[in-house]
Formats: C-alpha cells, structure tokens, sequence
C-alpha cells in the first residue's frame, strides 16, 4: 500500500511537497550537490502550512544534515514541521538505526525513509518494516541507475532495482525513486527508470526529482506512478501545488 491510502498502485496519484533541512533551514540542492543549495525559508514550519492551506495532505521531509552525518540532525525542527503541518509527514536522512527510528516516530512522523541502511544491511529493513507494517518507505537513489548513499557523497555498484527486489517482500509501503541527475534540475523526471522500477517490484514507486509540469504529473499518472515528490518548482512558482493536487484528485473522482 501506498503511505496513507488503502489503494492500490495505479488507482490514484498522491502529491508530496517537500521541505529539505540544512541548518535548520528549507533549502534545495542541484543533483544532490552540498555546495548548490539555495535558501528558501528560516521558517520550515511555516513552509508546511503553506503547503497544507494549498491543499497538501502530507509533507515529503528530507533531513539533509542527517543525510551527510549518517544520523538525524534536525530533529527540533521537523517536530515542529509535524507539529505546524497536522498532516502525516515522511521523513528521510540519517536513519540508520532503531533508536534514530524511534526519535522520528516520536516526532510524530508517519513514514521512515530509510536509504543507505537499505543498502548496507537489507536483513535489518526488512525486519523493521515487520515490525512497523506500512511505516517504513525504502530511498532508492541512483546516478546513472546505482545506488547513491550518505548523503549522495558515495556511489554504490548495487544497480537500484535491485536494492528494490532485495527487500520487496516486506511489508513496505512504498519506494521513493530520485534520480540525482533530475534532482533540483526543473528537467523533468526519469521517465525511462521509473518504469523499470515500477516494473521490477510489486510496491508502488513514488518518483523524487525533476517533477516541475502539470504535464509530468499528467504523465506519470498515466503511467502508472501511485505519488510523485514536489519541491525546487514549488519554490520557484513554475508549479502550482493546489492544481497539481487537483489534477490527481480529478483522476480520482473519475475512477468512484
């Protein structure tokens, strides 16, 4: 099941909005590069009831300092994000173990993004998504199709379908797919991977990267993709959260 709907994969396209910490700050990179970050907000809470009074009904978080430190960082500041958001939250960066788990639950986030943990033991997220059905999501990051890791600094030779198929028959909500070469870049999604990854794994696939169009979310629900994740072209206005969100919910209105 897709976090936070008992529909299957390709009944309905969920919107994320994103809010990237560094420094306490909502910020983007280009294609996961530390040094490109532009600033958006100091104020990430307020970023989510943006996002909710434009109809958001859940927010994509990514602890980008947890990312690079191989534990969570900002933990203050995404509890107010839950706190300010009243909407389920997914947070990923620097999950890697049963205590950083049980902080983030505690925070009150919903869905546990878990990445490089996925990659370096496959057993331990397997056995954590037993043990929380439905609230463990699997990070899948890839250049040039590999798996990418602390943070996006290292490179794997694990091609990311198969990270996928190793963990595919836990009771795992969904895989989040960035491609780091359309992260931040406003040129559309990877078509081509998300297909290949929807197609190598039962669990639905929720693209990450270069979602800046009506027309791709227009695409990617004709192609089967259940969610998709928003934030450079939020941020810059060339994507208008309440239509994107309304385009999915017309699909929906249409299938009842």
């Amino acid at each position: 099941m897709i976090p936070g709907a008992c529909r299957r994969a390709n009944e309905i396209m969920l919107i994320y909005p994103a809010i990237d910490l560094l420094n306490g700050r909502a910020v983007r990179l280009r294609q996961g590069d530390y040094s490109r970050e532009t600033v958006f907000s100091d104020d990430p809470a307020q970023v989510a009831r943006k996002w909710v009074e434009l109809s958001a009904d859940r927010i994509h978080v990514v602890d980008l300092d947890g990312a690079k430190a191989g534990k969570p960082i900002n933990g203050l500041t995404i509890r107010k994000i839950v706190e300010a958001a009243g909407v389920p939250v997914q947070l990923g960066g620097g999950l890697r173990t049963d205590d950083d788990l049980a902080a983030a639950f505690d925070w009150g986030v919903r869905w546990a993004v878990l990445g490089t943990r996925a990659l370096q033991s496959p057993e331990w997220v397997r056995a954590t998504a037993t043990r929380f059905p439905d609230r463990i999501v699997l990070g899948v990051d890839a250049k040039n199709g590999f798996v990418a890791t602390e943070g996006w600094l290292e490179v794997s030779q694990v091609k990311a379908v198969d990270l996928a198929k190793r963990v595919s028959d836990a009771p795992i909500a969904a895989v989040v797919y960035t491609d780091i070469a359309k992260d931040g870049m406003m040129s559309g999604p990877n078509f081509d991977a998300l297909a290949e990854m929807r197609d190598a794994v039962s669990l639905p696939v929720i693209a990450s990267g270069g979602v800046c169009t009506l027309e791709h979310v227009r695409r990617l629900m004709a192609e089967r993709i259940p969610g998709c994740i928003i934030g450079r072209a939020l941020y810059e206005g060339s994507l208008d959260l309440a239509a994107a969100i309304s385009l999915s919910r017309k699909s929906e209105s249409q299938k009842s």
